[in-house]
């Protein structure tokens, strides 16, 4: 089966492709390798989709989803029967200075995409748990309004889904939206909570710890957030229109200080913490209720912090030398 995935040099966009080529698909890989964030570990990762088995399925395109034309250029060259788009403008702490960025990406270019995808088998696509934003009563279910959002990234991907279903409506476009809650695991983001607290504690560098590490997180592990893609992908929504939304989490949210815990116990090492209060934009807590992804597919994820922050400590450690 051919697949283009959108962001296959990101860490949700590597994970995904490694899965896809290991079961045999072809892999029709997209990235634009955006110098916003950390090329050279973008790099690192399709180096290493380049090398692994079944790798002679997997072509890579540099090209930005914002590009009309050369998006449409590929759709046509490639065919693809499935897309999955991880492609985004990311983060939830975007300034004024960078808020057209993320329309742009997170917006324009996906629905450029879904005009691309139309007559395509089924197209999954990331949305995010920050789209319960304020007021969503604990666990965040599906059926949630999701209509306050924090912040502008959370407006765009809540954009995102409405898209959609536009174009499951009028075009028949099956679309499956996955609300993906607070992801790490090896090669991840190094600005992100796991590793920038690994590293640190490593280093002996102070952590800034925001919300004075009271802020509770649904923390999913990138192997799960793969298995649940895939499942996902392989079973197109059959409703009226062709449209769904799955939270995409453990459904067992973690306060901060007790998942830095977990990282001192693993390493050894006491923090030295930076107590601060939480930045504007941040949700107080996020608590995914996997009940309809576990109804649509079979499976939910598993993997406990525990084991998932022991797995990140061992990829750390081989790919930093120590």
């Amino acid at each position: 089966m051919r697949v283009l995935v959108t962001g296959a040099a990101g860490f949700i966009g590597h994970h995904v492709s490694a899965r896809l080529l290991a079961r045999g698909d072809a892999v029709i890989g997209v990235d634009n390798l955006d110098p916003a964030g950390d090329v050279a570990l973008k790099q690192a990762r399709l180096a290493r989709l380049r090398h692994l088995p079944g790798a002679e399925a997997f072509t890579f395109h540099a090209v930005d989803i914002t590009d009309r034309e050369a998006l449409r250029a590929l759709f046509e060259r490639e065919r693809p029967r499935r897309v999955v788009h991880l492609a985004a403008r990311v983060g939830v702490r975007a300034g004024a200075n960078s808020a057209n960025g993320y329309l742009d990406t997170n917006v324009t270019g996906f629905l450029q995409l879904l005009e691309c995808a139309r007559g395509v088998e089924h197209l999954v696509y990331a949305s995010s748990s920050s789209v319960y934003g304020g007021g969503t009563p604990p666990p965040f279910r599906e059926d949630a309004a999701a209509d306050r959002p924090l912040n502008l990234y959370a407006a765009t991907k809540r954009a995102d889904e409405l898209l959609a279903h536009v174009h499951g409506h009028l075009h028949g476009l099956p679309t499956s939206g996955l609300r993906f809650f607070t992801v790490y695991g090896p090669w991840g983001r190094p600005d992100m909570a796991p590793l920038r607290f690994l590293r640190a504690l490593r280093e002996g560098r102070p952590i800034d710890l925001y919300g004075e590490g009271r802020m509770r997180r649904d923390f999913t592990h990138v192997d799960d957030v793969a298995e649940a893609v895939l499942r996902v992908l392989d079973r197109p929504p059959t409703g009226t229109p062709p449209y769904r939304l799955l939270n995409v989490g453990r459904g067992e949210p973690v306060a901060l200080r007790d998942f830095l815990a977990v990282l001192e116990r693993h390493l050894g090492t006491p923090a030295r913490l930076n107590l601060l209060p939480a930045q504007p934009g941040e949700m107080e807590s996020t608590w995914a209720d996997p009940s309809a992804l576990e109804r649509e597919t079979g499976f939910r994820p598993r993997v406990s912090v525990e084991e998932g922050l022991a797995r990140l400590v061992e990829w750390d450690a081989q790919h930093s030398g120590r």
